[in-house]
């Protein structure tokens, strides 16, 4: 296996029809590709506008079986490509039944492995609880011929439970698609501490772990259905951090953007061997994470 893997996220809107999109995506791949990226990450449901922002049955409409045609699709890019793709998808499991799933394929295009979101907001504006059922695929990341991957989704990505939990079971590097953005009726000072709480507690995944750390986020302002709110103004920003939080790169709050960055697989155990962390952990004394609150 490589000491070096170049990791590429491909930040764009998401608010074109399902073909549209998926060619959106499609066309950055190949970008990402043609840069030397080995593996490609996507924006949190990228085949169309964030529809939780109103509880509507019809969209279940939009859900599709994994495998399904998009994995298919998404499988002979990757294997006309070379390429190892973390795609998100609204995965129809069974009638009534649906999650908030992302999927690896292989260089080959095989399906190698898949990851329900496990925690699920239930917010103004974000109202995934109605859509998606709760993950019961654990924390577990996904063997590929570039090393394990830890997938996690956006939601996920403010618990450091679950970033731990991946790098306890082997996760070279989590990776995040992400839907996430601003109320555009909200103060501009408000709008930057939440995006910079976003950046920070990612970064401090990176630096506990001593793993890099990659979120992918959508662009763009998509209005809400029912009219009741402004819509979110996706903020973009999607960033790649090294094992000690340290942002190799990062794109802007508007345009969509392809970036490239070589990442060094040795890294991880030079910072590991330095700040010890999962050495000192005090495992006889955390029984109380498994609590709900400590009254």
């Amino acid at each position: 296996m490589n000491q070096f893997i170049k990791l590429a996220l491909v930040q764009q809107a998401c608010n074109l029809s399902h073909d549209g999109n998926l060619n959106a995506s499609m066309e950055g791949i190949r970008e990402a590709a043609a840069l030397g990226a080995e593996l490609v990450l996507l924006p949190e449901l990228h085949l169309g506008p964030y529809f939780c922002q109103t509880e509507d049955a019809q969209c279940f409409n939009l859900a599709e079986p994994i495998p399904g045609p998009t994995s298919r699709i998404l499988g002979d890019l990757a294997r006309t490509l070379g390429v190892v793709i973390v795609a998100s998808l609204f995965e129809r499991r069974a009638p009534g039944l649906y999650h908030n799933t992302a999927i690896v394929l292989e260089k080959d295009g095989a399906l190698v492995g898949k990851y329900r979101k496990m925690h699920i907001p239930d917010d103004p504006g974000y109202y995934e609880k109605f859509y998606f059922t709760p993950g019961d695929l654990g924390f577990a990341p996904i063997d590929t011929t570039l090393g394990k991957i830890g997938v996690l989704v956006c939601w996920d990505q403010w618990y450091p439970e679950a970033a731990r939990l991946m790098a306890l079971a082997g996760a070279e590097m989590l990776l995040y698609p992400t839907a996430i953005g601003w109320n555009p009726a909200e103060e501009s000072q408000e709008q930057q501490r939440q995006l910079q709480a976003w950046i920070t507690v990612q970064r401090g995944h990176a630096i506990a772990n001593g793993i890099p750390v990659a979120a992918c986020n959508r662009v763009g302002i998509e209005r809400d259905p029912s009219g009741n709110t402004a819509g979110i103004q996706f903020w973009g920003n999607s960033f790649i951090a090294g094992p000690q939080g340290e942002i190799l790169d990062c794109a802007d709050a508007k345009k969509r953007r392809v970036m490239v960055v070589e990442l060094d697989r040795t890294r991880s155990e030079c910072v590991r061997n330095v700040w010890p962390f999962l050495r000192d952990r005090r495992i006889d004394a955390y029984q109380g994470l498994t609590e709900r609150f400590l009254d």
